[in-house]
């Protein structure tokens, strides 16, 4: 794996540090691969609080998409950039089409823990090749998940990739979690990402930033 797919195992760990103590985020299934993987992290990628973010970040994301997933259960879940998240154990599974998306590296050892059945499949690709688009089914629209990924792609890229998905579906709700530029500046001075070796994340000046995709901003 590369620098920037290390970084999974960061948010592996918070929650399932989180989840053995019983607090903000329940992910048995975190707390099992890691018990596997045990892979090294050291500084700031095991500090409690960075743990504690994670796991709320995640839970965030896990109460919109099961909103979402009642209000529209004719759409495609799509979640780009899905490392070894456990959200379609935690959220549940249902007959909608479910799609994790990661890195090539990051899905063959997805495959070490999750098993594909008819609703539910894992897909390698590159989010800035707006290709992986094609090998995405048909629907209505598509709920999309980025989580922890847009700190990864400069704004060109977000843009061109939301865009592809706009063309190709005619509904898409998205939730996404950005830096800030200013936040950008401070993690050069310590960034937990830092620990797996990553030296380059961008930020969004502002939600608007994303706009320029055709999605209208709905709330912050």
């Amino acid at each position: 794996m590369n620098e920037v797919n290390k970084t999974l195992y960061i948010t592996l760990y918070g929650k399932s540090l989180v989840s053995k103590k019983g607090i903000i985020l329940k992910d048995q299934k975190a707390e099992e691969i890691w018990d596997k993987v045990q892979f090294k992290l050291k500084g700031k990628s095991k500090s409690k609080k960075l743990a504690y973010y994670m796991a709320m970040r995640s839970r965030v994301f896990d109460e919109w998409v099961a909103q979402m997933r009642e209000k529209y259960p004719d759409r495609v879940v799509l979640h780009i950039g899905c490392g070894l998240d456990s959200r379609i154990v935690r959220v549940g599974q249902t007959e909608q089409p479910w799609y994790d998306i990661d890195f090539d590296a990051v899905i063959v050892e997805r495959k070490r823990y999750y098993n594909e059945n008819g609703n539910y499949r894992m897909l390698s690709a590159d989010a800035r090749d707006t290709q992986f688009v094609n090998f995405l089914p048909n629907a209505d629209g598509a709920i999309v998940l980025l989580e922890g990924l847009s700190m990864y792609m400069a704004n060109a890229e977000m843009i061109s990739m939301l865009s592809a998905l706009r063309e190709k579906y005619k509904h898409l709700n998205v939730l996404v979690d950005c830096y800030t530029p200013f936040a950008v500046k401070m993690s050069k001075l310590k960034n937990p990402v830092q620990e797996v070796g990553v030296s380059k994340v961008y930020g969004v000046e502002s939600p608007q930033v994303l706009c320029d995709a055709g999605i209208d901003f709905k709330s912050e």
